[in-house]
């Protein structure tokens, strides 16, 4: 059985935010925080270095990053830098090529209707936003999406920053879909409702089977991690 990692132990007083060079920076006992990577922890809102310096402060006897969620988030992407920027934009593009919402199912008949009802307006959304038309099917035979489509999202990700782009690539990951992270990016809705387009199968399953319970904790879960993702960008 592996033992639990040992925590550092909380080594200053302090947590305060200051200006530095257009950004935030988290000080703690006015020196500057560091990402996992060495670098200066910085925020370019002060409204996400408010609240990234008040995960530092909860902070008890001992320093616990699992319960640090925008830290984390923040700090990847400052390590990231311009290699980070390239790869997360190629894979929030990749799943444009099988994404959840473009891919419907045969049968049941009920299914496809549930489907079709909610996540029609996430295309048409994709395509009043970004000027992308994307095509849909039923069955899993792969479909290609048009190349002006990807090109039409792949620039408006190109113009993003570090900050915002890990996060999308983060909600792209946890959903299956680009089309939805996009959503969640620009507003379309809620960012729960937005979660809840991700669960339409397994919804519909519920509805026939009854709850898993160790899906459905699998489920919150992925649900506070989405939710955390949503925070972060509505901080940028």
């Amino acid at each position: 059985m592996k033992s639990e990692p040992v925590l550092p132990k909380r080594f200053y007083e302090a947590v305060s935010v200051e200006p530095a060079d257009d950004r935030f920076a988290i000080l703690l006992d006015g020196r500057s925080a560091k990402t996992a990577g060495g670098n200066i922890l910085s925020a370019p809102t002060k409204g996400l270095a408010d609240e990234v310096a008040e995960e530092w402060n909860t902070q008890e006897s001992h320093i616990d990053r699992k319960t640090m969620r925008l830290t984390g988030i923040l700090s990847a992407a400052i390590d990231g830098d311009e290699d980070g920027r390239h790869e997360w934009i190629d894979e929030i593009v990749s799943y444009l090529g099988s994404d959840l919402v473009c891919y419907r199912a045969d049968v049941p008949e009920a299914l496809n209707t549930a489907q079709s009802e909610c996540w029609d307006p996430y295309i048409d959304f994709i395509r009043n936003e970004f000027g992308a038309m994307l095509v849909t099917t039923t069955g899993i035979v792969a479909i290609g999406q048009p190349d002006a489509s990807i090109q039409s999202i792949r620039r408006a990700l190109e113009a993003e920053t570090s900050e915002r782009l890990f996060a999308l690539q983060i909600a792209t990951a946890i959903s299956g879909s680009a089309v939805l992270a996009l959503a969640l990016w620009r507003g379309f809705v809620a960012p729960t409702e937005i979660f809840d387009a991700s669960r339409v199968d397994e919804h519909f399953q519920e509805t026939r089977w009854g709850i898993d319970d160790e899906a459905k904790a699998r489920e919150e879960h992925l649900k506070k991690d989405f939710l955390t993702t949503a925070k972060f960008l509505s901080l940028l």
